[in-house]
């Protein structure tokens, strides 16, 4: 589109940034008309129209079989183009016409920017298949005719906000029309699918969608009320709403064809299955990349050191020293390998700590002595297997860098359950009197390794919060904050 635009058009750089962000959007009028989009641009002299971009849709039959772009059509060829450009207003006069005998209806769409006409769309729908139209495909027409008439006015697409479109809700995603104050009109089967996914028992039409996303949102943390204006349809946006047993990506269209806020589009998609398995992939991209490259490198590598070292030395007890050494350190890598795997369905979690305290405090570099107290009880595997890794990871940090070298100290870790059976929490300390942190030091902005996999593997695998700050008596404290399940 660059090259033709500049080839042939007066048009400058704004105006062809303004082309191009109503290309990333114009699928979804696609989409919503049933029919072929063409985006003609007048010449640099006036006397012919450039097809510059072509857009089939995925709801209907495409009336062009051809590829448009790069066509050049004189100026009087086709009036509906001329009517369109001249008078800045969309043109539906006129019969079908026939092409290679089937029945196309053609429509003009003016292209606006700041007043200024920049081009028109010809909207081109195929009638051979076109059926008495049932409530979806009204809902359809309707709004297509709203964005065009938002298009002509130079109202959309929204400069503002110019998201992946890529991977945005498409209409046969699932679509919610709202009226003006946010009431469901209508929702499409795959709509109330999705919602039915969070949780939803009853219809959403009648309903204010804010509210009811509101209700259905995760009761752990607070409620973005970005979300709640989103769900409304009062700005373009574009957010996520995770339920119990779901997670749809929604995003808001507010329609304004003649300036007046009369309603929006809410599309969305049903995106369970995806992010759960982008938090897989994230949550074993995180364990190997710990477990192979600090532990089975690292390690296996001070084992074979103090192997060689063994060796080479003539006493008796250093060798046995060393060789006691060397499977300490294997024992470690092989917890932590098999901290990598599923563990059981339920498991004592106090014995895992106590293993991963013991472990994780014979390599510290001074004598730190560490302790647990409270009682962590049985956890589901899928809370036990990232905990463990969690739990390692703070220690280690913990005795690493809280303590001066050949320093001794404590460390402690106490586990406090509480909460309703129905929303029952774990709350973990883990404290040390070592040196503290340095001044203006960030847990959740920090780009350690380490911090980053706790940071991923408790608020996205656990659901929970981690907080690291400066203990009032000396040394550093780490929180969390984990909900489990209460009848464990």
């Amino acid at each position: 589109m660059n090259e033709l635009v500049r080839q042939h058009t007066a048009l400058g750089d704004t105006d062809l940034e303004w082309l191009h962000l109503l290309v990333s959007e114009w699928q979804l009028l696609s989409d919503l008309s049933f029919a072929d989009l063409i985006l003609w641009v007048p010449t640099r002299d006036g006397t012919r129209y450039v097809s510059v971009a072509q857009m089939r849709p995925n709801t209907g039959p495409t009336s062009y079989q051809n590829d448009m772009v790069g066509h050049l059509v004189p100026r009087g060829r086709r009036p509906m183009l001329d009517l369109a450009l001249d008078e800045g207003r969309i043109v539906r006069e006129g019969d079908p016409e026939w092409r290679e005998e089937v029945p196309v209806r053609v429509e003009s769409i003016p292209v606006c920017r700041e007043g200024r006409i920049l081009g028109v769309i010809a909207r081109n729908t195929n009638l051979l298949t076109v059926r008495t139209p049932s409530r979806l495909e009204l809902t359809y027409l309707q709004s297509a005719s709203d964005l065009a008439q938002m298009i002509a006015a130079g109202s959309f697409p929204f400069a503002d906000q110019q998201g992946d479109t890529d991977v945005s809700p498409r209409a046969g995603d699932g679509l919610i029309r709202l009226d003006a104050d946010g009431i469901v009109q209508y929702a499409s089967p795959n709509a109330l699918s999705a919602y039915h996914r969070l949780g939803l028992a009853a219809d959403l039409v009648g309903h204010h969608l804010g509210q009811t996303t509101t209700e259905l949102a995760p009761a752990r943390g607070a409620v973005d009320e970005a979300m709640v204006k989103l769900a409304s349809g009062w700005a373009p946006r574009e957010a996520e709403v995770e339920g119990s047993d779901g997670v749809i990506q929604l995003r808001a269209i507010p329609l304004r064809p003649k300036g007046t806020h009369i309603g929006s589009l809410v599309l969305l998609r049903d995106v369970t299955e995806l992010r759960r398995r982008e938090r897989e992939l994230m949550t074993k991209d995180a364990t190997i990349r710990e477990i192979h490259h600090r532990v089975k490198n690292n390690l296996q590598t001070v084992a074979a050191l103090l192997r060689l070292q063994a060796r080479r030395i003539d006493s008796e007890r250093g060798r046995e020293a060393l060789v006691e050494a060397v499977r300490r350190v294997g024992s470690i890598a092989i917890v932590h390998e098999t901290l990598s795997q599923n563990l059981d369905e339920r498991v004592e979690f106090d014995e895992i700590a106590d293993r991963v305290l013991a472990m994780v405090a014979e390599i510290s570099p001074g004598r730190v002595e560490g302790r647990r107290s409270g009682r962590f009880g049985i956890l589901d595997a899928e809370v036990a297997t990232p905990l463990s890794m969690v739990l390692t990871e703070v220690l280690q940090n913990a005795l690493e860098h809280g303590f001066r070298p050949g320093g001794t100290g404590e460390v402690e870790v106490s586990a406090v359950r509480g909460g309703t059976r129905k929303d029952a929490r774990l709350l973990i300390t883990v404290q040390d009197n070592g040196v503290g942190l340095p001044e203006g030091f960030d847990a959740h902005t920090a780009g350690n390794l380490g911090l980053q996999i706790v940071r991923t593997l408790v608020e996205g695998e656990l659901g929970g919060t981690f907080d690291m700050n400066s203990a009032p008596e000396g040394g550093t404290r780490v929180l969390l904050d984990i909900p489990v399940r209460g009848d464990l």
